[in-house]
């Protein structure tokens, strides 16, 4: 496999998805969010384009097995600024149409333009909506507005497309009091998890907000776990701020799930792939 590529290869068994691929139309990504995970990629903050990207996407997709399950994507998102002039994705998308695999889109970006190619597709879109607007020109400089996210969902909804929130991370002390997003968005599944640290992210975090450095310090590094490569809040701590989400969706009566957790969901996927028919 060259472009599309099996699902965490690093096997966490924190890790609850299903069985699925990943592909990233773009080589790193433009918004430049802070708690960004993927930043371990070189050069992540310059985006590039693929070489030959079409004629290996064909060749991986003749590969995999039929109603396989691809997500798009893991690290760099698939709707980045320069989206609306080259169309690498929506290229993409038209591909995929020719073959019988299920679609997972995750984003921040303004995904409504390929409506007409989604609804074609057996699809859903994953939409992460994190905070405010005045919070967001922090944390994500260059995404689009939350308000704009917020209208996306409504849109694919709008046009029968199933709609995964994605309410992460959640950042203690920053945007712990964001079950406001589920109400405004009320999609059809959501899916959180709290702040996991890398050096690299500790760094721009406090950075952004440096009251949360002898917090942060004391939270993660002292008290917290170190899982593989990052730092997890203590699980007490990560269990109480995913209650709050737990009880709001219930209150919704919305589905959700926790996303490398280790705490435990009732819905059928994590990353709410099971909306997909």
């Amino acid at each position: 496999m060259d472009v599309i590529r099996p699902f965490d290869p690093w096997k966490s068994k924190l890790c609850t998805c299903p069985q699925k691929y990943s592909f990233n139309p773009y080589t790193g990504c433009q918004y430049n969010c802070l708690y960004c995970y993927s930043t371990y990629i070189p050069n992540f903050k310059n985006l590039r384009i693929k070489k030959n990207l079409f004629k290996r996407v064909v060749k991986d997709l003749e590969k995999i097995p039929k109603n396989a399950l691809i997500s798009m994507s893991n690290s760099s998102d698939p709707y980045p600024i320069v989206e609306k002039k080259y169309g690498i994705t929506r290229k993409c998308l038209e591909i995929f149409k020719e073959y019988d695999i299920r679609l997972l889109v995750v984003t921040k970006g303004d995904v409504t333009r390929d409506i007409d190619l989604l609804s074609n597709l057996k699809s859903a879109v994953s939409i992460t909506i994190t905070c405010d607007t005045k919070i967001a020109k922090i944390l994500e400089p260059n995404a689009p507005e939350p308000s704009i996210r917020i209208e996306v969902i409504k849109k694919l909804k709008d046009a029968g497309i199933p709609t995964i929130l994605r309410l992460d991370p959640i950042i203690p002390f920053v945007n712990e009091n964001a079950l406001w997003i589920i109400e405004k968005c009320e999609p059809d599944h959501v899916v959180t998890s709290t702040l996991k640290l890398r050096w690299d992210s500790f760094k721009r975090i406090i950075s952004a907000f440096p009251f949360l450095e002898k917090k942060y310090r004391e939270l993660y590094i002292k008290n917290g776990e170190k899982i593989q490569n990052y730092f997890y809040l203590p699980k007490n701590y990560r269990t109480k701020l995913l209650s709050k989400v737990k009880e709001k969706c219930e209150e919704l009566g919305l589905s959700y799930a926790f996303c490398r957790e280790g705490v435990n969901f009732k819905a059928k996927s994590c990353d709410g792939s099971h909306l997909i028919n």
